[in-house]
């Protein structure tokens, strides 16, 4: 039987994880976790809700360089946020196809990296970004890259008795702009095919974020800037990143497929971020 619990401190929520002897979850918005104990690949047998801590981090917090989340910021809540769409637009983007309106309004964007699958929507853009996670255990904060954070599928470097307590994205420069794109088989609560989001610097610089063609989300960032008017030099690049991708066949598409459809939609990502204004820093 499953033991539910509500904290009313993070503390306690993180002495709850650690009592649990490597059996306990978070849980939040619960769309993937309880889906997940519904159907028994995952057996905790405590279920930590974290909602009931009066000191959790705010939401969304701006601060003079940074945008923090918290555990309980919704994509509903991000797509919402107007300053965010402006700095962020590859991830608002994908905030908007995360499953259906009623998923987004509790899914978290906390505990879509959490949940650490390759295909998570907004991974490649908070990759784009410069991400870093903070955790909180036993032992106190700790601070990771979201680059070193994913581990493997379904799996992340925080510990069974720890949380992550908060994700921070640097606000981007003047002129850095962005795009994403995604394939899945049908519209909806489908897992990503594949998905691209792409920065374009004001140098002409072009990093990618990709999910769905590796076991964790990936990153290639370029070395050098180009002209991105000029069509086959953004080609030349693109296949130079992409190359990054080491994509599987699966029950949602082939390796040939998805390594051709990676192609595409990352030129349709940088296409994206050209044809948006630049942040404002």
């Amino acid at each position: 039987m499953v033991q539910y619990c509500r904290p009313t401190t993070v503390g306690d929520a993180v002495q709850v994880l650690a009592d649990a002897d490597g059996a306990g979850r978070v849980l939040v918005g619960g769309t993937d976790l309880l889906v997940g104990v519904r159907r028994r690949p995952l057996a905790p047998l405590v279920l930590v809700d974290l909602k009931a801590a009066n000191d959790l981090p705010p939401p969304i917090e701006v601060a003079d360089t940074s945008v923090r989340f918290g555990p309980t910021a919704t994509m509903a809540s991000l797509a919402a946020d107007a300053r965010l769409g402006a700095w962020y637009p590859a991830l608002i983007a994908a905030s908007r196809v995360v499953g259906s309106i009623a998923i987004r309004n509790r899914a978290t964007l906390i505990g879509n990296i959490c949940n650490a699958s390759p295909a998570a929507d907004t991974a490649p853009a908070l990759l784009l970004y410069g991400a870093t996670v903070t955790i909180v255990g036993p032992g106190g904060e700790r601070r990771v890259d979201l680059a070193d954070f994913f581990q493997g599928p379904g799996t992340t470097t925080c510990g069974p008795d720890e949380l992550v307590l908060r994700l921070e994205l640097p606000i981007p420069p003047p002129g850095h702009r962005s795009g994403f794109q995604r394939l899945t088989r049908r519209r909806g609560v489908d897992l990503a095919t594949v998905s691209a989001a792409a920065a374009v610097s004001a140098d002409g610089r072009i990093d990618l974020g990709l999910g769905a063609v590796g076991p964790t989300p990936l990153l290639a960032r370029s070395t050098a800037a180009i002209d991105t008017t000029d069509r086959g030099a953004v080609e030349r690049r693109v296949d130079e990143l992409i190359a990054v991708a080491t994509p599987i066949s699966d029950v949602r598409a082939g390796r040939d497929y998805r390594l051709a459809m990676t192609r595409v939609l990352s030129l349709r990502a940088i296409d994206d971020a050209l044809t948006t204004e630049g942040a404002d820093g």
